[in-house]
């Protein structure tokens, strides 16, 4: 859910920072007060394009920023770890526009793209109303939303799991054919390139060794001389040799531990050492005894190692990776070989793979068309409570078969006849905004827990409209609300009364500026409010009375 929303220099809005809580929120105030600011920064928050014309005058940035919590929304905060910006259990959307026109945004404190906060935002909030930002417009999100409504994500993967499947096996197919279509003599060329591989080629280990062992060879002279003399400078007759000190040393030591006991681990340690010492000088004597000087040798692994570097400059591969081309050859060329047999393979696979698909796409649009007439009812049923006496219908057409979308075969169009006897039009084609949003919280309110997006905007949803009717969208909107967090911005009391929370807006001029502040609303303000809306500027006794009673039955 939204729990806060900060704005500052942003249009007439000098400075906001409104909280709010679950259920449906209310926005009022008279008309030019900036309700709708509000909800145009929450679209800018969504990504949508800013201007200078949102800075305030004389301010150098309009900001705004909003928090939102993650805690019921296990794919948003999967997709924040996945772009790796993910801050436990909440989401901080933030957003700068400069009086230049140039913008900034920010997600969890780390500057992202408008692309990326517009994919975050998709997770979290639906702006309806007279604005751009209109999801239901869209048809990938028609086809979704029935989707949701269905509630078949079995078959939806079954559709998926083939058309990739099909996809993958073209690819092989594709890639299989250009092998056999391609040059005839590179066959040629790939056999000599594995011969000549496969005579010279190490594997990884086998070539550290034979380094290790060139490195020897190479320097097997220096390591002969070395040897012989740490053996003469530990252990030769001279009576200052190391091994001469340290048995005079450890007899010393054990004359002094019969005066003194406590010197015992000083005498242990130094007869230690001359172990460890007699060990060492053993080592160094069969190490020198087994080293040989052979040039002959060494010439051969020297020749053998030009040739694999050689051979690696060829193939532009590190010397000690050879064995792998080797066997990336080997497959190439068995691939070239049996090309015209894998592609049969292949293409007898294709055909039960597109088999499948059919099968899954056609049990996906039955149940698409058997959702959509179920919600079409709901909604045409929902829209004459609202005041629109005409149909809501749900168009289905079949795509070409010959292709594999991994959404299926079908492509869906939400589709109203606002008044009967009129043709059905595009709900993308719907010239009034206050109607458009009106249809939209009818579907919204018909597909109640089909989707999981938790912040719903209605901005001017009642427009056009009065009495019972208003009355109707305003129990409508609460019980939308009982779902999932919505805002609406009304002019209506008895939208306003339905209100868990209530927001007023309010303008006033100050020292020459225009300047919007929001009020919480608690009992007796709200009261006043409402009882505004419904008698203008004046309040009297008996339009708070029906405040009152508006607000009571609300509950």
């Amino acid at each position: 859910m939204l729990r806060s929303l900060f704005v500052k220099d942003f249009a007439i809005i000098d400075g906001a920072d409104v909280n709010f809580a679950p259920g449906l929120t209310v926005l009022t105030g008279e008309t030019g007060a900036g309700k709708s600011l509000l909800v145009d920064a929450l679209m800018l928050l969504a990504g949508g394009r800013g201007d200078a014309g949102v800075v305030r005058h004389g301010a150098e940035r309009a900001e705004m920023s909003a928090e939102f919590d993650l805690r019921a929304l296990p794919q948003a905060r999967a997709w924040l770890r996945e772009q790796e910006l993910d801050d436990e259990e909440q989401l901080r959307l933030r957003r700068v526009v400069r009086n230049d026109g140039s913008s900034r945004a920010w997600l969890n404190d780390r500057p992202v793209s408008l692309s990326v906060l517009r994919e975050a935002a998709g997770f979290l909030v639906e702006i309806h109303g007279q604005h751009e930002h209109q999801a239901l417009l869209s048809r990938k999100h028609q086809l979704a939303l029935l989707d949701a409504f269905a509630q078949h994500p079995d078959r939806i993967d079954d559709v998926t799991r083939a058309a990739r499947r099909i996809a993958d096996l073209d690819r092989g197919i594709a890639e299989l054919a250009g092998a056999e279509k391609g040059d005839p003599d590179r066959l040629d060329y790939l056999r000599f390139q594995h011969q000549e591989l496969k005579k010279h080629a190490l594997t990884g280990e086998s070539y550290a060794r034979l380094v290790d062992d060139h490195r020897r060879l190479a320097h097997a002279a220096t390591l002969l001389q070395g040897s012989q003399q740490l053996i003469d400078a530990l252990d030769s007759d001279d009576e200052h040799s190391a091994t001469s000190l340290l048995a005079h040393s450890a007899t010393d030591a054990r004359k002094l531990v019969q005066l003194d006991p406590v010197l015992a681990p000083v005498a242990e340690l130094l007869e230690s050492a001359g172990i460890q010492l007699v060990e060492a000088i053993n080592e160094l004597e069969r190490y020198r005894s087994a080293q040989d000087l052979d040039p002959e040798r060494y010439g051969e692994l020297d020749a053998q190692l030009a040739k694999l570097h050689e051979l690696s400059r060829k193939h532009r591969v590190p010397a000690q990776e050879l064995g792998l081309r080797l066997d990336e050859l080997a497959d190439e060329i068995d691939r070239l070989q049996h090309a015209g047999e894998k592609i049969d393979v292949l293409r007898r696979e294709r055909e039960v793979a597109v088999a499948d698909y059919a099968r899954a796409a056609k049990a996906l649009s039955e149940s698409r068309r058997f959702a959509a007439t179920t919600l079409a009812t709901r909604v045409t049923g929902l829209l004459r409570e609202l005041a629109i006496a005409g149909a809501f219908e749900i168009q289905i057409e079949a795509a070409d078969e010959q292709a594999f979308p991994q959404s299926g075969r079908d492509a869906v169009e939400f589709v109203v006849s606002p008044n009967p006897g009129q043709p059905g039009r595009p709900l993308r084609k719907i010239a009034s905004g206050g109607e458009l949003a009106r249809v939209s919280l009818a579907i919204e309110v018909a597909a109640i827990g089909s989707d999981d997006v938790p912040v719903m905007v209605f901005d001017e949803v009642d427009s056009g409209i009065g009495g019972a009717t208003a009355e109707v969208v305003g129990r409508k909107l609460r019980e939308l609300g009982s779902t999932r967090q919505v805002l609406c911005v009304t002019h209506l009391a008895q939208v306003a009364a339905q209100g868990h929370q209530h927001l007023a807006v309010r303008k006033s001029v100050q020292d020459g500026q225009t300047r919007t502040a929001i009020d919480a609303l608690d009992a007796k303000p709200r009261i006043d409010e409402i009882a505004r809306m419904l008698g203008g500027v004046e309040i009297t006794t008996a339009t708070r009375s029906a405040a009152k009673e508006m607000i009571a039955a609300a509950r």
